[in-house]
């Protein structure tokens, strides 16, 4: 922290697509100011670029070539690179990828060092960064390899709604035959740990989703959750953790019982994500759980459809910004109030 603020490093994603923009709009929130220092690892003229497409006024900020620099209140540009930047709005290119991965390196080298405190990362083209022969598939698997991390979960959080994977970019083809009892009990067991030091739940209740259509209907339909999934309940039970289930994902979600859970998992990507997304879309959360650091992004993607036409909405970066603040001081002691100001104005008027 510097000066009592929560110094935060956000990676500029792909320089092509909507994560300067949502960025930009971010920052211009006078809010974001009085809980944090916030600084994007990037370049500065890559964001003046940006900003003059798309005609958005001059934003307070200062260039600086070393995090060390960053302790007024103001937002700080880190830049990463010196050389001329070729932006195509709009396109998947090699040099896009080339940028974002110098940019997340830079950051997560940083953040590994606690020289920042938590970060932000924009969305990037995993496509873009394989074009370099950089194998990558993805922030958080990245994120985990770098900070040595044995296990981790990728927990997809908005408000109350908080739902984990235990597989994340995996073929569909292969999932069931990665899933073993001891690999789900791992993620209940992550889960649980979130929920109670990022979260400050002291008594988590978990929801685990079936693989299978009607959770294998008695191994009908398939015996992993049969054969994996009970088993890794009834363990997690035995070690004092609330975990219930496993449960149809349709009926489970078609009945609306997500809102009587502290915590949510989904056996794969698209089992917790399609209801994540149509329930979250503009406000949900990536959050690495699991790790010493702390680092989140927001749920969408670059979004090349939209990129430069000031039509992205910077709510889901925003809300991915708080909810980093928030585990900081959830982490740190401070579990009585939310660092999200407009959360915090609606709990205020509560109280009074």
């Amino acid at each position: 922290m510097v000066n009592d603020k929560i110094l935060v490093g956000i990676s500029i994603g792909d320089i092509n697509g909507i994560g300067p923009e949502v960025i930009i709009k971010t920052l211009m929130d006078n809010r974001v100011h009085e809980l944090c220092i916030p600084v994007v690892y990037g370049s500065s003229k890559v964001l003046s670029y940006h900003r003059k497409v798309l005609n958005i006024e001059q934003i307070k900020s200062s260039t600086i070539n070393s995090i060390a620099e960053a302790t007024g209140k103001t937002n700080y540009v880190l830049n990463v690179w010196q050389e001329e930047t070729p932006i195509q709005l709009g396109q998947a290119t090699k040099e896009a990828g080339k940028y974002a991965l110098t940019a997340f390196d830079q950051a997560v080298n940083d953040l590994l060092e606690k020289k920042i405190d938590v970060l932000v990362t924009a969305p990037l083209n995993k496509s873009t960064i394989e074009m370099n022969n950089e194998p990558f598939t993805g922030h958080t698997s990245y994120l985990a390899k770098r900070a040595n991390a044995a296990d981790y979960l990728m927990l997809l959080c908005a408000d109350n709604f908080r739902i984990g994977l235990v597989t994340e970019h995996m073929p569909l083809r292969a999932v069931a035959g990665y899933l073993t009892t001891e690999k789900i009990l791992k993620k209940i067991q992550l889960i649980n740990k979130s929920l109670k030091e990022d979260f400050g739940i002291d008594k988590p209740k978990i929801a685990v989703l079936g693989l299978n259509p009607h959770a294998g209907e008695n191994k009908i339909l398939g015996n992993e959750d049969e054969d994996f999934i009970k088993p890794a309940i009834a363990q997690a039970n035995a070690q004092n953790i609330l975990a219930l289930g496993p449960f149809p994902a349709d009926g489970f979600f078609g009945a609306g019982n997500q809102r009587k859970f502290d915590g949510i998992l989904a056996m794969y990507h698209d089992q917790g994500l399609i209801p994540f997304k149509m329930t979250a879309f503009h406000n949900g959360v990536n959050f690495t759980a699991g790790l010493d650091v702390i680092r989140t992004s927001p749920d969408h993607g670059v979004a090349y459809d939209i990129a430069g036409k000031n039509l992205a909405s910077e709510d889901s970066f925003r809300e991915a910004l708080f909810l980093a603040l928030d585990i900081y001081r959830t982490r740190n002691g401070f579990k009585d109030m939310t660092s999200n100001p407009m959360k915090r104005g609606k709990m205020e008027r509560e109280r009074g």
